[in-house]
């Protein structure tokens, strides 16, 4: 009895320690890369007419990119934070309008923005994957 209360103590304190050693969500690949990919289709989708968003699978995405940083060991709170990180946000979001600029999707050019996300549904990229093609 006194190994496994024992064994139980060492393992959540274990768990502990490396919970407080995760870093930013913001700052975990698989979180951004995500966030990345759909404001990526979001803006795609916004700038072409010819392009509708796939909402619920993007909805079935976020929760199980939801799941996955639970999974890892960050809290509802932390998820909620990342979320309302206006700041995060706009550094992310002007990334994105940077990359869409140099691949030739500026505002005004919606044949551009069709364009690239018609190259991203082709590559079965995340961010093609959560557009839908309706011209």
């Amino acid at each position: 009895m006194k190994t496994s209360v024992l064994s139980l103590a060492v393992f959540l304190a274990a768990s502990a320690a490396l919970a407080n050693d995760l870093p930013p969500l913001h700052e975990d690949r698989n979180v951004r890369f995500s966030f990345y990919s759909a404001g990526l289709a979001d803006i795609v989708r916004n700038n072409c007419s010819e392009l509708d968003g796939r909402m619920i699978r993007g909805l079935r995405y976020a929760l199980a990119l939801r799941n996955y940083a639970l999974r890892r060991g960050y809290t509802t709170e932390e998820i909620d934070e990342l979320l309302a990180n206006k700041e995060e946000e706009k550094k992310l979001r002007a990334e994105i309008v940077a990359d869409l600029a140099a691949r030739g999707a500026v505002p005004g050019n919606e044949e551009a923005y069709c364009r690239v996300g018609r190259e991203e549904i082709a590559k079965d990229s995340l961010a093609g994957r959560l557009l839908r093609d309706t011209g």
